[in-house]
């Protein structure tokens, strides 16, 4: 659609059925499904909404067909549900005519911390009429983390701070540490319209200090209310604004772990009570985007880690529950049928954990994308060998030379597919 949908003007019949033909042509090239956003969490840089945002049901349902065409792919959004009856309704209509999966993404929220209740309800009603809806769940808080030379931190919308932010870390700290600079900046008010080009929660950043945590080494992504940074300025009888600036400011690595969803009860509670639910899929874990706020990568050691083994403010899963969860659950629902179980004549695609050794370390931001480019990754151990197919491409930590992966396509039924 090109400008037209730039400017946000409704798809017509001729675009939708070319959108239609695309996505059956890309489910043929191998292609596991189609998936979509139509939520305010995903702004442009200049603070619009992207084209998806509000596109129509029969737009969705339209490209949404391509899949039952063939009778292959999986469709998905995220979505903040304004109109729940409206949204559900097509998601269940295009699942249970298409007869493929439909999923889109759960979490609570601040400002209805019961949301999540009703969506999961919902999902279970559309499966009793036949229609494969699943919710797809994160297994911990989505959180942004905060400090120098990441995306945001609470003080990039202040005027007086944006001009450091093109310096090296390190020449950012210095010259952040200088009292006058300190000063000028802790006096500063946040810009409504650097504001205003925020995703909806990370708008939040400006007033909810009770919500922001010290990240800590290991980092703990279960905190209690004493760890925010409005509990620390209460006991030290300093303002947040000035505890959370001298912390990112004293040392490296010092970042601001600030849960956007699913922490509205201050514990991990909700999000065990979707994990346990049959109506939800586990996924939703950035391990690429939004490389300078978010990095899901050790979501995988996190799962094994906390949930089976050292979790303390409420009761734990069973860890063969937390491998199915991650294995055969997942290759299952997106057609993966040659691997997630360890059973003859499939893939031996196999992580060797030494369990009390699992550990995750606070993440580190590195430059090691083109042009110096940052992004934040997260080492872990505990991992005795890694294979793929067989071959082992880590072995204790350390690479071992072999890359035996291959881009992964959906299965060779997707010849079958036509554009009818």
């Amino acid at each position: 659609m090109g400008d037209r949908a730039v400017r946000l003007e409704a798809a017509q019949p001729d675009d939708i059925a070319e959108m239609r033909r695309l996505t059956i042509e890309a489910l043929r090239a191998g292609a596991f499904g189609f998936t979509t956003s139509r939520t305010n969490s995903h702004k442009t840089p200049a603070g619009g909404m992207v084209p998806s945002r509000n596109a129509e049901a029969d737009e969705l349902l339209g490209i949404g067909s391509a899949l039952g065409a063939g009778g292959a792919g999986a469709f998905g959004m995220n979505s903040d549900f304004d109109d729940e009856e409206s949204e559900l309704g097509w998601m269940t209509k295009l699942a249970k005519e298409t007869g493929r999966p439909v999923w889109f993404l759960l979490t609570d929220r601040y400002e209805d911390p019961t949301r999540w209740r009703r969506l999961l309800a919902a999902v279970h009603a559309a499966r009793r009429d036949g229609a494969p809806l699943t919710a797809q769940i994160a297994g911990r808080p989505i959180g942004v983390m905060m400090g120098i030379g990441t995306a945001l931190n609470p003080f990039t919308v202040r005027p007086s701070y944006r001009k450091f932010e093109n310096l090296s870390i390190a020449e950012q700290r210095a010259r952040l540490r200088d009292p006058e600079i300190r000063r000028q900046i802790l006096a500063d008010k946040p810009s409504e319209a650097e504001v205003a080009k925020l995703a909806q929660f990370r708008q939040l950043i400006v007033k909810r200090w009770d919500k922001f945590f010290v990240m800590g080494d290991p980092p703990d992504y279960e905190p209690g209310e004493e760890k925010s940074i409005a509990a620390i300025a209460a006991r030290q009888g300093r303002t947040p604004d000035e505890v959370a600036y001298d912390y990112i400011v004293e040392a490296e690595n010092r970042y601001l772990y600030f849960p956007v969803v699913n922490y509205v009860s201050g514990d991990h509670e909700p999000i065990r009570e979707m994990l346990a639910d049959s109506g939800t899929l586990l996924g939703l874990s950035d391990g690429g985007a939004h490389c300078t706020s978010i990095v899901d990568a050790g979501m995988p050691s996190f799962m094994l880690s906390h949930w089976g083994r050292d979790r303390r403010r409420g009761p734990r899963l069973p860890l063969e529950l937390l491998v199915k969860r991650q294995t055969s659950e997942t290759a299952d629902f997106f057609g993966l049928e040659d691997r997630g179980r360890l059973a003859p004549g499939l893939r031996a695609d196999v992580n060797l954990i030494d369990f009390d050794r699992l550990r995750l370390y606070q993440p580190e931001l590195v430059h090691d994308m083109p042009a110096g480019g940052r992004r934040f990754v997260q080492r872990v151990e505990g991992y005795e060998a890694t294979l793929v197919a067989g071959t082992p491409i880590f072995e204790r930590g350390e690479h071992t030379g072999a890359m035996p992966g291959r881009l992964v396509r959906a299965g060779g039924n997707r010849r079958g597919l036509h554009a009818a």
